[in-house]
């Protein structure tokens, strides 16, 4: 279960420590996210000393096959969590759609902060839009649910395993090895790159993620100290909108491996979550959306997954559970 403090709650003061270590993964993207977090610790912070380890990760090292066959999102943040084991860190900072939806023993999950744009982006150079894109185009992606959606309503597109780190997904665009490629529109916007967006996917065309455009922060469950110090980060809207969707996930077993969406925004004061779950081929699709209580967004998780589950969700899981 994701669990935040309570945030009403006045916590017991700890001293904030002299220097605070945050790991990261290496790409440029991900030290992007490092250094964001760093300058607000020590904007809050201006006692102590915050710096960045930088580290490796075997997700960043294996690119040659798609993640799913792999070993999934943990292994983007295995190393981090050891390092925090170790002393080394004190902290971690995710992209939250990278974030296993149920959190390694010993860790939570203690901020999610403000939210960049969620959507997907479509990148090309010789395209503006996903309807131009002719018979025969190649198209890569490194996700199973932006595949699923694009093998249901473009059956005409030819669909490419896409790996590596934003960089290197766009070089391979530049050399020609696809006609156009999809890309979380936060990793762009914050890396400088939105001129490389042609156009950005609505929630209709491509639902986004559980959790895509949010950063969160991990901790070692029992550090207190640290807990002080990173609850300041966490945007209580934001927090609200990925806890619903990382439950409705995490009800139907949502990892890489699953085709699923989850989308969660607050709108004149209620939630609005909005979800699907897919074969690969895109050939079956089961999708729901409810509004209610921002309050209660792991509970309208819950009844999202319940809601897909009578419309045959189970069925689809039972197939790709058997592909696996």
């Amino acid at each position: 279960m994701l669990k935040f403090p309570a945030l009403n709650v006045p916590l017991q003061l700890m001293p904030t420590p002299t220097k605070i270590v945050i790991a990261s993964r290496e790409s440029r993207l991900a030290m992007w996210q490092a250094v964001h977090v760093r300058e607000r610790l020590a904007s809050l912070n201006p006692g102590s000393e915050v710096v960045i380890l930088g580290m490796t990760t075997k997700g960043d090292q294996i690119l040659d096959r798609p993640l799913a066959e792999i070993g999934g999102k943990g292994l983007f943040i295995k190393e981090l969590e050891v390092a925090m084991e170790e002393g080394k860190a004190h902290l971690a900072v995710h992209s939250m759609k990278d974030v296993p939806m149920v959190m390694p023993e010993g860790f939570i999950l203690a901020a999610i902060s403000a939210r960049e744009n969620p959507r997907d982006a479509f990148v090309s150079n010789n395209y503006a839009a996903l309807d131009e894109l002719p018979a025969g185009a190649i198209v890569g992606t490194s996700s199973l649910r932006r595949e699923s959606i694009l093998r249901a309503k473009y059956p005409q597109l030819v669909i490419k395993s896409l790996r590596g780190n934003l960089d290197t997904r766009l070089k391979k665009l530049d050399a020609g090895e696809y006609d156009a490629i999809i890309l979380a529109a936060a990793g762009l916007i914050r890396l400088g790159l939105e001129n490389r967006i042609k156009s950005v996917l609505s929630a209709e065309q491509s639902l986004p993620a559980p959790g895509q455009g949010a950063l969160g922060i991990e901790l070692l469950a029992g550090a207190a100290d640290m807990l002080d110090v990173v609850v300041p980060l966490n945007d209580p809207e934001t927090a609200h909108c990925v806890k619903a969707e990382r439950a409705f996930s995490r009800a139907l077993g949502g990892s890489c491996q699953v085709p699923l969406g989850g989308y969660a925004i607050i709108e004149n004061g209620q939630l609005w979550l909005r979800g699907f779950v897919a074969t690969a081929d895109g050939k079956e699709m089961v999708s729901a959306e409810l509004r209610g209580n921002p309050a209660d967004d792991e509970g309208l998780g819950l009844q999202l997954a319940q809601l897909l589950r009578a419309k045959g969700a189970d069925a689809i899981l039972d197939k790709l559970a058997h592909c696996q």
